[in-house]
């Protein structure tokens, strides 16, 4: 890893902002240290970097759209935060906030400033209080952490951001290796605080280039700022879905439309949502969304889940789903994949978007680790927390969905399911294990136990039932699309409603699920 970023703090202005586009909101600061030394330092790094401090701010535009910036430059004093930068950036976010403006923050900083001490170090409560207040207005904050990012930068609000973004291979974290040795006696071990490390243990959204930033941003602040389809375009989304009933896609929410003459057979199901080429999450995401920024998440993109931000058929919206087991063999679902979930689904909540989840897993991780790391716990936390979530909720049950896993996600207020979809508190081999102690009666089990899209319409869960003309795996872009156009009108439908409706309507739901399937 590096010793600094590559880029100056006007470079990276001049990379993110539309030609002409960024206004200094920068003023001229108040008095001088009476510390000599300390005094000749800031002159120094005045004159070598032509910034008068160790951070630049302004409003500019983005691809068109009006973000405020506050920009570190670690040439001055390696980035580091004293009051005076401290007071330049707190004001930049009240500004921010009081403009009504998303704020994208961009430090690289070795920490508060040695020379100033605890006073300089107590403001990092100052920024990170602003950074609440903006964030509680319902407006975006977004951060990039550049090489390095430390100290109290990085544990304030360098990682407050609704989405937190890294450059490659930056060094980030709370203390510096030649502290960390000198404090502990032992060498910090090189990749502990690498960004794609924390990136692939759910602490980083993503890593992405300087010169990918731009795009990634203007992406992400699209959908953050989304205006979603008038109403008007939303009956038009309806029609979509009414007209795909021809072909057999049942119809609109709390009604799961007409059955086909025969229902697939479960067992048959399971097999076919089982298939490696089956479309899975990132697929259909790819195939629908208007605009897409994929996250990252706990074990990186090899791991279970899939996290992102898109427009779906003109709606804006959180996504966190499940994704199909890859080359190497299944994806566990784990507890860090669920702790994942409930931030996203926090995050949701506060930008006052949909979150949609989808369902396709082979069930959470069984291992003594996931036992010491509290799995069935989180679980819990994760069924509780959608629950009580005051944005709309769409599930989406795409494939497989196997015990506790499965069951995570699916509290909503609306469920879709693809046809062979089916649910189960055990793959039907690990039911055919407990009831006959051999695995040899899985698919009578499966048959049995109600597990398929239709019967989970009959139990009341399930809203709508997509078609597979045969099967997903068949005709991967017709499906994808039909769906699609089903998560768009859900999502119509569900915006349409009163906060207090749609709540109310969420817990009679859940009261009375599972009722008709056990009777």
């Amino acid at each position: 890893m590096g010793t600094g970023t590559s880029l100056t703090a006007h470079q990276l202005i001049g990379a993110l902002v539309d030609p002409g586009g960024f206004r200094s909101w920068d003023e001229p600061l108040d008095g001088e240290p009476a510390d000599p030394g300390y005094r000749a330092a800031l002159a120094r790094a005045r004159e070598r970097t032509g910034v008068d401090e160790a951070v630049l701010t302004g409003a500019g535009l983005i691809a068109g759209r009006a973000v405020a910036l506050v920009v570190s430059e670690f040439g001055f004093l390696g980035g580091s935060i004293g009051v005076a930068t401290a007071e330049r950036i707190t004001r930049a976010v009240e500004r921010a906030t009081a403009e009504r403006l998303p704020l994208v923050a961009l430090p690289v900083s070795g920490g508060t400033r040695m020379q100033e001490g605890t006073a300089a170090f107590l403001c990092m409560v100052r920024i990170t209080a602003a950074v609440q207040a903006h964030r509680a207005a319902g407006l975006p904050y977004l951060t990039y952490l550049r090489n390095p990012t430390m100290g109290g930068v990085f544990a304030s609000w360098g990682t407050l951001g609704q989405l937190v973004f890294a450059e490659p291979g930056a060094r980030l974290g709370f203390l510096g290796p030649r502290v960390y040795e000198e404090l502990r006696g032992v060498e910090l071990p090189p990749d502990v605080q690498r960004a794609e490390t924390l990136a692939g243990r759910g602490l980083v959204d993503a890593v992405v280039a300087p010169e990918e930033l731009r795009e990634v941003l203007r992406r992400s602040l699209s959908v953050l700022t989304a205006h979603p389809a008038t109403p008007g375009e939303a009956s038009g989304e309806a029609r979509q879905a009414d007209e795909a009933r021809g072909s057999g896609t049942a119809h609109a929410l709390g009604r799961p439309g007409p059955e086909p003459a025969t229902r697939p057979d479960a067992w048959e199901s399971v097999r076919r949502t089982r298939r490696a080429d089956r479309p899975g999450t990132r697929e259909l995401l790819r195939r629908t969304a208007g605009e897409l920024v994929l996250l990252d998440a706990p074990g990186g993109r090899d791991g279970a889940l899939v996290r992102a931000l898109a427009v779906l058929h003109g709606r804006p919206a959180l996504v966190v789903g499940q994704q199909r087991p890859g080359p190497t063999g299944e994806r566990p679902f784990t507890a860090a994949d669920l702790r994942a979930v409930r931030r996203t689904a926090r995050l949701a909540e506060e930008l006052g978007l949909p979150l949609v989840t989808v369902v396709d897993t082979a069930g959470a991780e069984l291992s003594a680790q996931a036992e010491l790391d509290g799995v069935a716990i989180e679980i819990a936390h994760s069924l509780t927390t959608l629950l009580a979530l005051r944005t709309p909720v769409l599930a989406v049950l795409l494939g497989q969905g196997s015990g506790g896993g499965a069951l995570a996600l699916l509290p909503a207020d609306r469920v879709l399911a693809a046809e062979h979809a089916w649910l189960a508190p055990l793959p039907p081999e690990g039911a055919s294990a407990i009831v006959h102690r051999d695995g040899g009666h899985a698919a009578e089990l499966a048959r049995a136990q109600g597990i398929g899209a239709y019967d989970l319409a009959g139990a009341g869960l399930v809203d709508l039932v997509v078609p597979e003309l045969p099967d997903a795996a068949e005709e991967p872009a017709a499906f994808c699309a039909r769906l699609g156009r089903a998560v768009g009108s859900a999502l119509g439908e569900l915006a349409g409603a009163p906060e207090p409706e749609r709540l109310a309507a969420r817990a009679r739901r859940h009261r009375r699920l599972g009722d008709v399937l056990a009777r």
